[in-house]
């Protein structure tokens, strides 16, 4: 019976539980250990988790980078210790009351394209050792340093004030609180994420995914797995002979014509069969992860 779960999930994770509730879930419903996700979801949040099963959560992290889509609201005129509506407001303001559809579209626009982002204090980055949230919720200023994250699009959906309903397409590793954090600073009256929902990473949809929930069953989780090449299709497909891709098995590397260099990983096949994720470096294929173990 564990043979049969073997894939990718797509799962729509509703509001309230943490995205390893989901995946303790799912592990306990297939009777299976090896099972991971690809990008968590804050606990308020809903929407598009990708879960790995069997081997394949070694795939997990060419999925988490994926660029991401988001759909939410952001409430302006309170800032919140977390960022979201689950945190206790530390500050507020009445001047949301002043502002013009232009001023609101203006700080959106001021954040589109690569740019330096701080993540939230109650975050799950480390610092020596601890994690941010952490250090936050002991009452101490974790000091976070920027980093670049890309936002390809910030469109307004509609404004209601103090609440603005947005869709936003960014890279992963973004923070949507930051986000609205930035938004409500930038004009001056502070901002927390009052809702978010993810509706797409890459080409996975969001309208594909299960619902699971305690009455879902272990069949309903087999027939809606997708197969582990469906998490690498975005990757350069290298194909090799039966040959070449023993070699590249034992963890030899293959002629590469000079010139013909990629940059990232590749997704090497034999057969229709993933064998390994790979990389080319000075004129080679070499191996970086191998999951067969013979072209047979």
């Amino acid at each position: 019976m564990k043979g049969e779960f073997l894939g990718l999930l797509l799962a729509d994770k509703p509001e309230g539980p943490t995205s390893h509730d989901v995946v303790d879930m799912v592990r306990s419903i297939c009777g299976v250990r090896r099972v991971g996700h690809t990008g968590t979801l804050d606990p308020f949040a809903s929407g598009l988790l990708i879960l790995c099963l069997g081997w394949v959560t070694r795939l997990a992290e060419y999925v988490a980078g994926l660029p991401k889509i988001y759909r939410g609201v952001v409430r302006l005129g309170a800032v919140t210790d977390t960022g979201d509506r689950t945190g206790r407001v530390i500050d507020s303001s009445e001047e949301w009351r002043r502002l013009s559809l232009a001023e609101v579209e203006e700080a959106a626009r001021v954040q589109v394209g690569k740019i330096e982002q701080r993540p939230p204090d109650y975050s799950a980055k480390k610092l020596k050792g601890r994690r941010a949230y952490a250090l936050a919720r002991a009452g101490l200023q974790p000091v976070l340093q920027a980093r670049q994250v890309e936002i390809r699009r910030f469109d307004l959906q509609g404004l209601a004030l103090p609440d603005l309903h947005f869709e936003i397409e960014c890279s992963g590793g973004t923070y949507i609180r930051a986000v609205a954090r930035d938004l409500g600073e930038a004009r001056g009256v502070g901002a927390h994420l009052a809702q978010m929902r993810r509706v797409q990473v890459g080409e996975f949809r969001v309208e594909d995914a299960l619902v699971v929930g305690a009455d879902t069953s272990a069949a309903e989780i087999s027939a809606h797995l997708m197969p582990a090449t469906d998490a690498v299709a975005h990757l350069p497909r290298v194909e090799v002979d039966r040959e070449a891709g023993d070699r590249l098995i034992q963890g030899g590397a293959l002629d590469w014509g000079e010139g013909q260099e990629i940059d990232g990983p590749v997704a090497i096949h034999a057969a229709d069969r993933l064998l390994a994720i790979g990389r080319v470096s000075e004129g080679r294929l070499w191996p970086k992860k191998v999951f067969a173990t013979s072209t047979g």
